[in-house]
């Protein structure tokens, strides 16, 4: 697969990816590539520079040369480990997750009965998380138990 950088005869810039420079050259002549801006379909490949990327062997001591102290975060997301947050926003519900995490109990698809329980007074009051379904909390929430959606998954296993 290419990823070709076009443009069209009004000066618009757009790319997309053919299989082989023979496959556009094919649908670009049958009317079958057009600009996503004006849709004319007299379109030509543009001026591209080249994506080399170096070897393994060379990256690494320029890697290694860098110094950790001046270093920011990177901006592709597979250059950043994933235990360190991209923003301060990633930070904030980080330390919300830990939060919860470390104060409250973990009680999982029995939610909205454990609530509801503490709520009535049948249960020791304590603060919870878990899950509940769209229906159950809407539920809670019209009985007047006092839930609110957390903005991160919780600890159930996915996989």
């Amino acid at each position: 697969m290419i990823n070709f950088d076009l443009k069209c005869d009004q000066g618009h810039g757009f790319n997309s990816w053919f299989q082989s420079s023979a496959a556009f050259d094919s649908l670009s002549s049958a009317g079958h590539v057009s600009c996503p801006a004006c849709g004319s379909t007299v379109v030509e490949k543009a001026l591209m520079a080249p994506r080399v990327r170096p070897s393994r062997s060379a990256a690494a001591p320029q890697a290694a040369s860098e110094d950790a102290s001046t270093s920011t975060v990177p901006s592709r997301p597979a250059e950043r480990p994933l235990s360190r947050p991209s923003s301060e926003a990633e930070a904030a519900l980080s330390e919300l997750r830990r939060r919860v995490e470390e104060n409250a109990t973990y009680v999982g698809d029995t939610f909205a009965t454990e609530a509801r329980a503490i709520h009535d007074g049948t249960k020791p009051d304590r603060p919870i998380y878990g899950e509940a379904k769209p229906e159950e909390a809407r539920a809670l929430i019209e009985e007047g138990v006092p839930v609110l959606p957390l903005p991160f998954a919780t600890g159930r296993k996915t996989n």
